[in-house]
């Protein structure tokens, strides 16, 4: 096989371009802090599994949980888990949303690079 028809299969195989892969790939990665989160605060904490799921819900989304844990090991998962799901958050949306953010800085450079060749063509008059 020739490397140009390589590089064309394996353009072909990958999709992670994909609006709805990107999204289920961010969802899923989210779901599992998420999931392990709960578990873990019903564990130590002795929360149900609904208060559990608020209480991560809350720090994921750095608003904070609305009380504070009650043991010494509630207090240090909860902090590891505010960095694990708040950083795990933002990647999710930096995965989901980045082609996009990425197509509109390319526009808004070329957009300035046109103004400037403009501005200089007019000034050279």
């Amino acid at each position: 096989m020739e490397e140009g028809v390589i590089v064309d299969e394996m353009k072909h195989t990958h999709h992670y371009r994909s609006p709805w892969r990107r999204g289920v790939y961010s969802l899923l990665f989210v779901a599992a802090i998420v999931t392990i989160g709960t578990f873990g605060m019903h564990e130590v904490e002795g929360l149900s599994y609904l208060d559990a799921f608020y209480f991560i819900s809350m720090i994921a989304t750095a608003q904070g949980p609305s009380v504070a844990p009650v043991t010494v090991a509630g207090k240090l998962f909860a902090a590891l888990m505010a960095y694990i799901s708040v950083g795990s958050v933002v990647a999710a949306l930096g995965f989901f949303f980045g082609p996009f953010f990425g197509q509109l800085w390319h526009l808004g450079v070329k957009w300035l690079e046109e103004e400037t060749h403009l501005s200089k063509k007019h000034d050279s008059r």
